[in-house]
């Protein structure tokens, strides 16, 4: 299997893209292509021992700024990109994936111009597997950013997109669909919930009803669906909540001699908790409902963060979602 991966995404690229895709290619067997400037990834390259592995550089003169205020442009105007040319790798078929850390606008404009829809699907959905009590650990949730504003139709077909990804890449058979809301109650919700409901209830998904935030992490639903904006703001502040936690907790177990003993002794059970609630682990974000496999990792990934979404992206072209949302569509009728 071969990855493209874009070598000068990220607020800390190129350096920690490239550790990471040494790292995904070392553990996980996989080609790779290093998307940026050949002469910047070479110099990278060159302080590890990459003999044995197959990654290969895609010369990209351009690069899309993280700061960049209009993306879409920025993208139409970078036809050098390492964006762009990741996305025109995957669409001649010489890679099978495209992972960045990049700008997420820019990547969602560059799969849009690059790579396009999938047949029937009206708008593509950031999504992202969330912590929760669920008996997999996590659950997976749509979109988180792709779309501030959307439609009933939009948020049914994310729902049978995360439906889909559940089922082929994380295990779940029949997985429980549940849509945010301010309240479990039916009849609750705004404008654009209380019309969707109907279309999840409709559906042949498994729908189990209303999410309201603090349900998310108690294992409520397996999917969980909302608009990006509403997504986005829920990842956003479990990420600084669970921050504070962290640091709260650390804190107060080395303020005091007997509180440091009982830390050292509890170190296993911290680390898996700092783990579970760690991005990194989880790689990056897929882009569903492009034609195409896209990961979206975040703008701070560290090298574990890229190799996790490498990987990602492995398991999501292994799992066959792609082809499986194409089916899916059609056997849901939307």
């Amino acid at each position: 299997m071969k990855i493209a991966v874009d070598a000068m995404g990220g607020d800390h690229a190129p350096s920690v893209v490239v550790d990471g895709a040494v790292q995904a290619a070392k553990d996980l067997g996989l080609e790779l292509i290093l998307v940026g400037r050949k002469h910047v990834i070479q110099a990278e390259l060159a302080a590890y021992d990459t003999a044995g592995l197959s990654l290969e550089i895609l010369h990209a003169e351009q690069t899309v700024a993280m700061d960049e205020h209009n993306p879409a442009a920025a993208v139409k105007a970078g036809k050098d990109s390492s964006m762009v040319l990741g996305m025109d790798a995957v669409k001649r078929g010489e890679a099978e994936a495209f992972v960045t850390a990049g700008h997420s606008g820019a990547a969602l404009a560059a799969a849009l111009f690059r790579l396009g829809r999938i047949r029937g699907i009206k708008r593509p959905a950031l999504s992202t597997v969330f912590p929760s009590q669920t008996p997999q650990g996590y659950c997976f949730l749509l979109d988180i950013g792709a779309n501030a504003d959307c439609k009933p139709e939009y948020l049914l077909q994310f729902a049978v997109m995360g439906a889909i990804y559940a089922e082929r890449v994380l295990g779940v058979a029949r997985p429980r669909v549940a849509i945010v809301s301010n309240g479990e109650e039916e009849g609750k919700g705004n404008q654009l919930v209380q019309e969707t409901v109907p279309l999840l209830k409709a559906s042949s998904l498994n729908f189990v009803g209303n999410a309201e935030g603090k349900d998310i992490p108690w294992g409520i639903a397996d999917v969980i669906v909302t608009d990006g904006f509403t997504g986005n703001v829920v990842i956003k502040l479990s990420e600084g909540v669970s921050r504070l936690l962290m640091d709260i907790l650390k804190a107060e177990l080395t303020s005091r001699s007997m509180s440091k003993i009982g830390a050292l002794l509890a170190k296993p059970a911290f680390d898996g908790v700092r783990a579970r609630l760690d991005y990194r682990e989880y790689g990056g974000a897929p882009l569903l409902g492009i034609d195409g496999v896209v990961i979206v990792g975040h703008g701070r990934s560290d090298a574990r963060a890229i190799r996790n979404a490498i990987r990602v992206a492995a398991q999501t072209v292994e799992n066959g979602v792609l082809e499986a949302i194409k089916q899916g569509l059609a056997e849901h009728e939307v």
